[in-house]
């Protein structure tokens, strides 16, 4: 990630030490960011930096479990095709969402996705707005969400990253997942 060391704000250290307002790039580490996930005993902690760190990764992230366009579009693409993927090369897929750990432990449930798709909630955006991809959607009440986006990476270097523009799944979905993968 960039990190300008030109400020002229009252919260420009801040900003050199958090990237805000920078988005992760091609070439850059993946941010190590410690996030809970709902497992068989209850709460456990997963570092980004392990998750990413073995080998390919493919991310996409939603701007929330349950809503429309991710329930019925986003998230059902990548179960679908998750062998399709996994055959391109990729160890893990990651559904990202600035959502709790029991909301998205339950959306995985409702999708049928448990052992295709490794659901990784970011409750506090601390990863999102590390990668610098957060969004203000409060006008619609959901506050602080991530950007609709899909990132590949390989032991933790980004390879790829496409962020959606508008609406819509285009160029974060499991079909241009497959093509980006080749």
């Amino acid at each position: 990630m960039k990190r300008s060391r030109h400020w002229r704000s009252d919260f420009g250290v801040v900003a050199l030490c958090y990237g805000w307002g920078m988005s992760i790039e091609v070439g850059s580490n993946i941010p190590n960011v410690t996030l809970k996930v709902l497992g068989e005993s209850g709460l456990e902690d997963v570092s980004t930096g392990e998750l990413f760190a073995a080998g390919k990764v493919a991310m996409f992230s939603v701007p929330g479990a349950f809503t429309p366009t991710c329930s019925n579009t986003h998230l059902p693409g990548f179960v679908q095709n998750a062998d399709a993927i996994k055959g391109k090369g990729v160890e893990k897929i990651i559904c990202l969402a600035v959502n709790d750990p029991f909301v998205m432990k339950a959306w995985e449930q409702a999708q049928g996705a448990t052992g295709k798709v490794f659901f990784l909630a970011d409750g506090n955006g601390e990863f999102t707005k590390a990668l610098g991809l957060e969004t203000d959607i409060s006008g619609a009440g959901l506050g602080i969400r991530g950007k609709r986006f899909l990132l590949v990476a390989n032991k933790g270097v980004v390879e790829s990253i496409e962020v959606e523009s508008g609406k819509g799944v285009t160029v974060s979905g499991a079909e241009a997942c497959i093509s980006k993968l080749g």
